[in-house]
């Protein structure tokens, strides 16, 4: 089999074993790129020079004594939001075309001391903000499975790459489901950790109490080898917490799931849900009741409001945080401004694009005042109830299965003349932000058109390796994983 096509364990252990080498590996990825990046365009910025280089040191250093870390010689692709040591950082937006940062993200440090191979940057949505990839400033990035859709966002050049085999893994960030909703339109695992786990150090911020890292890859184990190596608490992070972390990759062993308690939220299963989503997803809740889970309905009755109060904080962080581009410290400045005010004004006009624009006037209209407590203070109240919502059901079950999406990937364009029916394409994921909850976005069918169609799990506070055990388990007892696109003109 072609080394592109592995899984990351499957490659890690042919590596391991020296059945391959770091240099071979980073030939047969680059080989691959070049076959398919001009139609899939998942990448901002490949790195083949400094991949080839990092992966003959790393063979030199093998010669003498073969000692192999998690993830060395393993082909790896970030998102182009997550800062890394002079290499470009763009988070796709002209504000940061040429911005190349002095350090590493912590989650990139980890990374590289384990060894892994930056194959290179892949395509957002501007700043992280949209569902669709087509927000980007330098172009869309396609869905492998069919090149006439979108491959969901904001991480959609990470999913996309992961799915058309363009690296072994990725990481993406998740402010709303920006890692769940890509890795379900593009037929890959997305898991989005529970708010603190993975450090944030070196994330550039959208929504600082909402944006967690994750990884987007082939397979659940995969997803729990790539836990193992970024979990933990950072003192370079505020947010990161001091929780033990457990070994993921033997929660999988655990595989049966007869203890479990599923709960199915009957307002996730209303009116403007695709039958083929509901189809797909009612299917996958029928397997882990073969597989010996307990299947019970239950309520979260502010599900209706989450994404009100979602687009409330998230927008007035991000006026907050974007407030940082002025064109006087770093980025973009502009060359036709006369005065420092004018600078501010044609710096902002000139590099943020329409989307990211709307969301900062959004931002700041909830965060001024005679509005804060009407909107922005009321969201945050509504928050807490969503909150609850969950730790009341939580009491019931283990687990909450939910659809990742309403529908499978839309057609380029279909949205974006309307804002408010591509904010919806993230009803089903945004909650778990609010919340601070974990959950993972697994295959679980296909539409007529040929298109994936994802399930959700959502878990405790810092349980992931109870939603990787059941995600596992569903995965090894079905064949979805084993379907690949194939990418065509």
């Amino acid at each position: 089999m072609s080394l592109h096509k592995l899984t990351l364990h499957e490659l890690q252990q042919k590596f391991t074993a020296g059945e391959v080498s770091a240099a071979e590996i980073v030939r047969a990825y680059f080989l691959r790129i070049n076959q398919v990046e001009p139609k899939v365009r998942a990448y901002v910025t490949t790195l083949k020079e400094s991949a080839a280089a990092d992966a003959g040191v790393l063979d030199e250093k093998l010669k003498s004594w073969r000692k192999t870390a998690p993830l060395m010689a393993m082909p790896l692709a970030v998102k182009d939001n997550i800062c890394t040591d002079q290499v470009r950082t763009s988070c796709s937006s002209r504000m940061l075309e040429q911005f190349v940062p002095p350090y590493d993200a912590t989650v990139m440090a980890k990374l590289r001391a384990n060894g892994a191979l930056l194959l290179g940057k892949t395509n957002l949505d501007e700043f992280a903000m949209g569902s669709s990839t087509e927000n980007s400033a330098f172009g869309p990035s396609r869905n492998p499975w069919n090149l006439a859709h979108v491959p969901g966002g904001s991480s959609g050049g990470s999913a996309a790459a992961v799915a058309a085999d363009e690296c072994a893994a990725a990481l993406g960030s998740d402010t709303g489901g920006s890692i769940r909703q890509p890795a379900a339109f593009c037929g890959v695992v997305g898991l989005k950790p529970t708010y603190g786990r993975l450090s944030r150090y070196g994330l550039v911020a959208f929504a600082s109490s909402l944006d967690q890292i994750g990884p987007i890859t082939k397979c659940v184990t995969d997803a729990a080898l790539m836990m193992n190596v970024l979990a933990g608490h950072d003192e370079r992070d505020s947010t990161s917490a001091n929780v033990a972390v457990p070994d993921y990759l033997r929660a999988l062993k655990k595989k049966d799931v007869k203890k479990l308690r599923f709960g199915v939220p009957r307002e996730y299963f209303a009116e403007g849900l695709d039958p083929e989503v509901e189809q797909a997803v009612r299917a996958a809740i029928g397997e882990w009741k073969t597989l010996g889970g307990e299947i019970k309905e239950i309520s979260l009755p502010r599900t209706d409001a989450a994404v009100a109060t979602y687009y409330l904080i998230a927008t007035a962080e991000a006026s907050s945080n974007l407030a940082r581009y002025d064109g006087v410290k770093y980025g973009l400045r502009s060359k036709q401004a006369v005065n420092l005010a004018d600078m501010y004004l044609k710096t902002r006009q000139e590099g943020f694009g329409s989307e990211v624009k709307r969301r900062i006037m959004l931002g700041t209209y909830a965060l001024s005042a005679g509005y804060y407590d009407a909107y922005y203070g009321k969201a945050q109240a509504v928050r807490t109830l969503i909150k609850q919502d969950f730790d009341a059901a939580f009491k019931e079950v283990d687990l909450i299965v939910t659809p990742v999406t309403p529908t499978p990937a839309f057609k380029l364009g279909e949205k974006l003349q309307d804002p408010l029916q591509m904010y919806l394409s993230d009803i089903y994921t945004i909650s778990v932000n609010l919340a601070g909850l974990p959950a993972i976005s697994v295959p679980c069918g296909f539409s007529a058109a040929g298109l994936p169609i994802g399930v959700q799990l959502i878990g405790r506070v810092f349980e992931e390796e109870t939603i990787l055990r059941a995600a596992h388990a569903y995965e090894q007892a079905t064949d979805w994983r084993t379907k690949k696109a194939v990418v065509r003109a």
